[in-house]
């Protein structure tokens, strides 16, 4: 057999991931929000690209757009299957224009348009009261009033300004007395007293070191801190296991005593410096709202709030395009590709995730209507072949992506739950069946106490077939104490 060089033509098909391919599944991949951040940098580094702003116009007659030239809606009918339906994406532009100086108002007169509460005559002042109330202080400046109140001594006033300006958002000082003391220069048994004289400060418990000290001072405030409250606290551990019988044991009291003593410790605050300076409630932003539609179904629609909307910007390239030179030319050229690109794949972002989401809510009606615990089992390879995507698709889809329900703001990922069988052959969706365990702990009375044995057996009264290790598996992962504790729990709050 002889061996010799040869050339061979042979024809494949490859996929291959262009940077175009690679940012499209990026977006598919964003929330809502992370998408305007990304279409920021690109209007940023685009000139032929523009941020088309909504039309302000009456509620009922806004068009729900999603880039300025496409409509984002998609009505949800129940009757027909969810994959052979498909929003509308042919809605025609509408764009705002800016006013002239020979542009007149409508509706009132030109002199009255503008000013505190609307008007430049102030006849009309459309202030709400809660535009009149004062601020809430921070905790630092409550302690800092109080701290020039207590003390007259410009070194002690020093020390207590260090002090406050250590403290964390629950109240404690976790920085040792000998380290400050180090840093200003002062005697550590200083630091101390001082430190002990602001823990009196309002609200009573700041300045602690740990939770054990916090509550201490608060009982000492009332007049409460005896010898069997002072062991309680020395034992918080065994508390929290509701080791009632050894709590009652070491600090010498029945359990009339050790009830009163645990449902006065309810009544302090373990961090007294959170009521100041509330963080910033994050709002979450549904990126799909879903609402009742006339007919009975449900539609749905991207959410306009948070959804970027970007034109091409052909009155800017036609100015400047007779005028350029080669090299602008090329420029020009490269940036309208991309910006057509960047609209065509906004547009299909919007298609993708509609179809997407109508599917689930066709697949999920009973949950909509009725509940969790109508939740029933769906996965992702079950939608991409409903919508006739791929499964990573539904998955990128989903992710990162929430909706707003009548029921509440939920994850796209929490529809997609796990099958349990049934006795009867039926299944369950996992998370309907956590939802009940959780409601059965609920309902069970102090001398019933169900243990997981108990559960599995009204679980399989009810037609689903569970595993004990799968009741006390759920039950752990919901923060469900088990029965012994929850035995002990009980008999010592009645």
């Amino acid at each position: 057999m002889a061996i010799a060089p040869r050339l061979e033509i042979r024809q494949t098909t490859a996929l291959v991931m262009t940077p175009q391919l690679r940012q499209a599944i990026q977006l598919l991949q964003y929330s809502n929000l992370e998408l305007a951040a990304f279409v920021a940098e690109e209007l940023e580094r685009n000139p032929l690209l523009e941020r088309a702003e909504p039309p302000e116009i009456e509620p009922e007659h806004a068009p729900a757009d999603a880039f300025g030239d496409k409509e984002s809606s998609y009505a949800v009918d129940l009757a027909t299957p969810a994959h052979e339906q498909h929003p509308s994406l042919d809605a025609g532009a509408r764009r705002d224009l800016p006013l002239t100086e020979n542009d007149e108002w409508e509706g009132e007169d030109a002199g009255a348009r503008f000013g505190l509460g609307g008007r430049t005559d102030f006849s009309e002042d459309q202030r709400g009261p809660e535009e009149f109330l004062e601020s809430p202080r921070s905790l630092y400046e409550h302690l800092a009033e109080q701290l020039r109140l207590e003390f007259a001594d410009p070194q002690d006033r020093l020390i207590g300004a260090h002090l406050i300006a250590l403290l964390d958002t629950a109240g404690r000082l976790t920085t040792p007395s000998e380290t400050i003391a180090a840093t200003l220069g002062t005697e550590v048994e200083r630091v101390e007293a001082v430190r002990l004289r602001m823990q009196r400060f309002d609200p009573v418990g700041l300045f602690c070191r740990d939770l054990r000290e916090c509550l201490a001072v608060q009982l000492a405030e009332r007049n409460r801190l005896d010898p069997a409250m002072a062991t309680l606290l020395d034992n918080l551990e065994l508390l929290a296991r509701h080791e009632h019988r050894q709590l009652m044991a070491v600090c010498q009291v029945d359990a009339d005593d050790l009830r009163e003593m645990i449902a006065e410790l309810r009544t302090l605050d373990p961090k007294p410096g959170a009521g100041f300076d509330p963080a910033p409630l994050a709002l979450r932003q549904a990126d799909i709202l879903m609402r009742h539609a006339a007919n009975g179904g449900f539609e749905l629609e991207l959410n306009p709030e948070t959804l970027p909307r970007v034109l091409v910007n052909h009155a800017f390239l036609a100015r400047l395009a007779p005028q350029a030179n080669q090299e602008v030319r090329l420029f020009l050229n490269e940036r309208l590709a991309a910006a057509n690109w960047l609209v065509r794949s906004l547009e299909q972002r919007a298609h993708t995730i509609l179809k997407v989401a109508g599917e689930i809510v066709a697949r999920q009606e009973a949950f909509f209507r009725l509940g969790v615990s109508q939740l029933r089992p769906l996965t992702l390879r079950e939608v991409a072949g409903a919508v006739g995507v791929h499964e990573s698709t539904v998955s990128r889809v989903t992710a990162n992506k929430t909706m707003a329900t009548p029921r509440g703001i939920f994850e796209l990922k929490y529809f997609f739950t796990p099958a349990i069988g049934g006795l009867a052959g039926q299944i369950h969706s996992a998370e309907a069946v956590r939802q009940r365990i959780r409601a059965l702990v609920e309902a069970e009375r102090p001398d019933a106490i169900l243990s997981d044995d108990a559960i599995v057996a009204a679980l399989r009264q009810e037609g689903v077939d569970i595993a004990r290790r799968t009741v006390a598996k759920y039950r752990e992962a919901m923060g469900i104490q088990s029965s012994a504790q929850r035995r002990r729990l009980k008999a010592l709050l009645d």
